[in-house]
C-alpha cells in the first residue's frame, strides 16, 4: 500500500512524464461546447479516455448525448472501434454524467512498469478522441 503523500507524488511524477513524452497542446476542456470534455484517466485497475457530457441542465446534456449517439457509428467504425457508451454514469461525487469512452485494464498508476503502455494508450486514443470530435463538432454541438 501507498500512502497518501506518495500516492500524490507518483501521480505528479506519472503526468509530467506523460506530458515530456508527448508534447503536445490536448483540446481537452477547450471543446467550446460547455460541458462537454475530452479527458484521461488513470487509476489503480485501468486506464481510460473519455469524451464527458456533464451539462448541468438534463434537457441539454441529453440534445448534447443524442447529437453524440448520432455519429455514434462514426465513432466506433473510423476511430475508436472499441468505444463504450453509457448515457447515465454516477460519479464519485454523486454527479451524473454520459460518457464515451476506451478503457485499458490491468494497468496501474502505482505501476511504473505499466505507465508506458498507459501513455501510449492515452497519447494514440486521445489523439482519435480528438480528430472525430473536430470532424464532427458541429453536428455534436447544440
Amino acid at each position: 500500500m501507498f500512502s497518501k503523500e506518495e500516492s500524490k507524488r507518483l501521480r505528479q511524477e506519472f503526468w509530467i512524464s506523460f506530458g515530456k513524452s508527448f508534447p503536445r497542446k490536448w483540446i481537452l476542456y477547450d471543446t467550446k461546447i460547455k460541458g462537454l470534455a475530452l479527458k484521461f484517466h488513470f487509476e489503480m485497475k485501468k486506464a481510460m479516455v473519455s469524451l464527458d457530457i456533464d451539462h448541468s441542465d438534463l434537457a441539454v446534456r441529453m440534445e448534447l448525448w443524442d447529437k453524440l449517439l448520432s455519429v455514434g457509428s462514426l465513432l466506433k467504425n473510423d476511430y475508436l472501434p472499441e468505444v463504450i457508451f453509457n448515457d447515465s454514469l454516477i460519479l464519485d461525487n454523486g454527479k451524473e454524467i454520459s460518457r464515451a469512452y476506451v478503457v485499458l485494464n490491468n494497468v496501474s498508476i502505482h505501476n511504473k512498469n505499466t505507465w508506458r503502455e498507459t501513455m501510449e494508450f492515452l497519447n494514440d486514443n486521445m489523439l482519435l478522441f480528438e480528430a472525430f470530435f473536430i470532424d464532427y463538432k458541429e453536428i455534436i454541438e447544440p
